[in-house]
């Protein structure tokens, strides 16, 4: 296993791939582009954007690892079970058009990871198989720090990170759990409470969106100093793989706050978490949100947004909107079609996430 997920000539493909998507990353400075005048950039003909040719575009359709051992009781195995796996994919690096990274993502508790180690009960509905989480009792406000050194759910992660770095591969990525955001940690955690709390009782909601923030800095910051430099990828690694040294946060509630809300209360701890990173980072979309590109047009460490399902929708928003150097990931599905992301990017600035045949 060792051999093939360390055969240098794998580890080149992927590179190669990688190095592309850097250049789409470095194409232009921050500085320039957060001073240049929205709705215009200067590659770009008044007309609309220039066409890049069909066989340039950036395509990402990545592979996961699996496991059949119990991951809540043999992380290590299950991480082994999932290296293995992935050595017989290892010739889909050699695809030219789509890159295809191979990723370990170790997740647990789904998008509750954050909660549980809050103190929220998590459980799985039997009918849907999906992980849910229980309000926590307490009031906004009351919060308690978690002690990390004592916490089940954290030592269980850091178990299956230390078991894929003693692997020794290098090929693979290590996708992160869903380190998520204070926004969507506190409406997990608190419902609608942490919504009114904002209104009435502002500084007791900021006390706790901020506990959030600290705990999910100290988990990117543990993740940075243990996983390879060049292995590391947040969240869903193999679809939304950035260049080394981007981070990661889920915007997903965003939709549910206004933009005075976002930008004094929100936007400053988001822009907390990204900056773990030394490139800054992505946002993950999947709803209406686009009163907040003002904010986070002027937000330096946001160098990507991440579109799916009723945020795709919005694309022709976001390319136009955003700084000329916040690239956009766009998930292809039966409202946004390839043929439509290209009507309106011409393929610039635009990395195309599905299967494109």
């Amino acid at each position: 296993m060792t051999t093939a997920l360390n055969d240098p000539q794998y580890i080149e493909m992927r590179d190669r791939h990688m190095a592309r998507l850097s250049a789409i990353f470095g194409a232009r400075s921050v500085d320039k582009a957060v001073d240049q005048p929205a709705n215009r950039r200067d590659d770009q003909p008044a007309g609309g954007p220039k066409g890049r040719p069909r066989d340039q575009l950036f395509i990402l359709n990545g592979i996961y690892g699996s496991g059949q051992a119990d991951p809540y009781t043999e992380p290590e195995l299950w991480v082994n079970q999932a290296l293995e796996s992935l050595v017989s994919k290892v010739d889909l690096l050699r695809d030219q058009v789509t890159f295809r990274p191979l990723a370990v993502e170790y997740g647990p508790y789904g998008v509750h990871f954050i909660d549980r180690i809050l103190g929220a009960e998590v459980y799985v509905d039997e009918t849907s198989r999906q992980w849910y989480n229980r309000y926590c009792e307490h009031e906004v406000g009351e919060l308690a720090h978690p002690d990390l050194d004592s916490d089940s759910t954290w030592r269980l992660a850091k178990r299956a990170a230390l078991e894929f770095v003693r692997s020794g591969a290098k090929l693979p990525y290590f996708g992160l759990p869903t380190l998520s955001s204070a926004l969507n940690t506190a409406v997990n955690i608190y419902g609608e409470q942490i919504l009114v709390a904002m209104y009435e009782r502002p500084e007791a909601a900021r006390r706790d969106l901020q506990i959030i923030t600290d705990l999910i800095c100290e988990l990117h910051a543990w993740y940075r100093a243990n996983i390879p430099f060049s292995q590391l990828q947040p969240v869903v690694a193999a679809h939304r793989t950035q260049p080394p040294g981007f981070g990661q946060i889920c915007g997903c509630t965003t939709q549910l706050v206004s933009p005075s809300v976002y930008r004094d209360m929100i936007a400053p701890l988001d822009d907390q978490v990204l900056s773990v990173y030394p490139n800054g980072g992505m946002i993950h979309l999947c709803g209406s949100h686009t009163q907040h590109i003002p904010v986070w047009r002027d937000m330096k460490s946001l160098r990507a947004v991440q579109l799916n399902d009723r945020a795709a929708l919005d694309l022709e928003a976001y390319f136009h909107g955003l700084r000329d150097d916040q690239i956009i990931y766009a998930n292809l599905f039966d409202g946004m079609p390839l043929e439509k992301v290209l009507e309106i990017t011409g393929g610039e600035r635009v990395v195309i996430v599905g299967d494109v045949k």
